[in-house]
């Protein structure tokens, strides 16, 4: 066809659709396969409760998995754990995990699908309001068992740590005593206090986040279609609902 003899308006056309099958490219001749994601329930991240899933990882990943005609069925476990069954080939995928060189030896990280965040310092008594990095020496700071937070913190020998396999557990441990400062996330940890009914405070020094990824097993099928998930990836991000959905669930509050 000549352009130069094509209305206005059939131009217009033709280049939307043009750009539309573009989005889309790589994501019409995915196999239907049925995923086995590995989730660690994290509020309000990842939510597995009797009856109920959903949580802000999980809505973005569904709404990539319908694009791809995909099923997706969840395996819970604490968060070590489903980086064992990632290793092990027991699921496909993995929502959230931070990218570091250990574990690129036996996942790739598809794409940074997850907004980053803070990592924030909770305490309940002033003694423990954390101002600067050197005030966490002489501290037991509660950790998720199995995660990555900063460079500098996941290495420090000198640091007391104490860890447990929920967020919930480390807030309830600040709450009797047996940790001083809880180190999260700050989405999971504002959700976790306001559920827990804490007065926990957050402490002025925080750490600058960095972005969660998609995660897929080296050990996966779903792992040769890494450019298609990105591509959907793309194409709801496009459309604005990866946007709403980190909107709804900034703004909502803690049940």
């Amino acid at each position: 066809m000549d352009v130069r003899n094509t209305p206005l308006w059939l131009a217009s056309l033709l280049l939307a659709f043009s750009l539309s099958a573009q989005a889309q490219q790589g994501t019409e001749t995915v196999e239907p396969l049925t995923v086995t994601v590995g989730v660690n329930h994290s509020p309000p991240y990842r939510i597995l409760e009797a009856g109920h899933k959903g949580g802000l990882y999980l809505e973005i990943f569904e709404e990539i998995a319908d694009r791809l005609g995909w099923q997706v069925q969840y395996r819970e476990a604490p968060f070590r754990r489903v980086l064992l069954m990632l290793q092990k080939g027991e699921v496909d995928v993995m929502l959230g995990p931070l990218r570091t060189d250990g574990r690129e030896d036996y996942m790739t990280f598809v794409a940074p699908a997850f907004p980053p965040e803070r990592r924030l310092f909770f305490y309940l008594d002033a003694e423990h309001r954390i101002t600067r990095y050197s005030d966490l020496y002489g501290r037991t700071v509660g950790v998720l068992d199995g995660a990555t937070y900063f460079s500098r913190f996941d290495r420090d020998r000198d640091l007391i740590k104490k860890s447990a396999p929920h967020y919930e557990n480390l807030m309830l441990m600040m709450e009797k005593g047996r940790v001083d400062v809880v180190i999260a996330p700050e989405l999971v940890g504002l959700y976790t206090i306001r559920r827990l009914q804490l007065p926990a405070q957050v402490s002025p020094f925080f750490v600058p986040g960095e972005r969660s990824w998609i995660a897929v097993s080296d050990k996966s099928p779903a792992l040769k279609y890494a450019d298609d998930i990105r591509a959907a990836l793309k194409l709801i991000e496009r459309e604005g609902i990866k946007e709403n959905f980190v909107l709804k669930y900034l703004e909502q509050p803690a049940q």
